[in-house]
């Protein structure tokens, strides 16, 4: 039975991507971490993370596309130029029973 695994939800996958020399992306890191802060604050990302090997980062967001892709643009790594933003919007249809209550 899947019933646990069950899910709903508009998500978004944020795939952050440094066009920068990576101490121009750490002279903005501690903006970047602040806004990453306000966002898990407000509810709107549920994961974050430097890609491997570091050419960027992942987010997963949830909330409708065109906000999330608001939010991003605001990103200090985005604003200042040192990354760009590829949004990946999808809706949830399984998850883990751990985070499934997260989704909703």
């Amino acid at each position: 039975m899947t019933d646990g695994f069950r899910s709903s939800g508009p998500l978004s996958i944020i795939l952050l991507t440094y066009v920068a020399p990576l101490e121009d992306v750490d002279a903005q890191l501690k903006a970047h971490v602040a806004w990453l802060e306000a966002g898990f604050a407000e509810g709107v990302f549920l994961i974050a993370g430097r890609r491997d090997p570091r050419v960027g980062g992942v987010i997963i967001a949830r909330g409708a596309a065109d906000e999330v892709a608001a939010i991003a643009q605001t990103d200090p790594f985005v604003t200042s130029g040192v990354a760009t933003v590829e949004l990946v919007p999808f809706n949830a249809s399984f998850a883990a029973p751990e985070i499934a209550g997260l989704l909703a």
